[in-house]
């Protein structure tokens, strides 16, 4: 794994770091994450049935993500949860890790990013860096900057909810 830090300096893409203990849950967040002027953040990695679609699902830490009315606006077929290997293959992260700074480590560009458009509001938002024992504040300017650093495009989607 390169340093993300390094990678976000050398770009000029400003954020503000804060140290925690591990949070696997937004449960976890709400306990051990400091209030933050910013979005809490919930990423889901999916797959289509097949395994040849790869997404990566952004929205509010609280909100539950429709999974059976998603495909639809995806254009995809049934969609499952990626497994940890396919999480490390993909986005070179373990469980609990995952965030939008994962996609830093898909060179390929084989992960889709859906940013659901009621998160996307947010003037700042709170990712791990590629751990789940920090949060950075990144703003929305610095986001797309670090989208196309990066060489992604991320969707911004209506997510169905529950």
């Amino acid at each position: 794994m390169s340093d993300i830090y390094k990678f976000l300096d050398d770009h000029h893409i400003h954020y503000e770091r804060h140290d925690h203990l591990p949070v696997f849950t937004v449960e976890d967040v709400n306990r051990l994450v400091p209030p933050l002027d910013a979005a809490k953040t919930k990423s889901l990695f999916l797959r289509d049935a097949k395994g040849t679609r790869h997404f990566l699902i952004i929205v509010n830490g609280e909100k539950r993500v429709d999974l059976k009315a998603l495909p639809g606006r995806l254009n995809s077929s049934r969609l499952r949860f990626g497994s940890p290997d396919r999480l490390k293959k993909y986005l070179g992260v373990d469980p609990g890790s995952v965030s939008l700074f994962s996609v830093f480590n898909d060179v390929d560009r084989a992960v889709e990013i859906i940013l659901d458009s009621a998160l996307w509001q947010s003037d700042a938002f709170q990712f791990h860096p590629l751990v789940n024992t920090t949060t950075l504040v990144i703003s929305r300017d610095n986001v797309q900057r670090f989208l196309n650093q990066t060489g992604h495009n991320a969707q911004i989607l209506d997510v169905p909810g529950l």
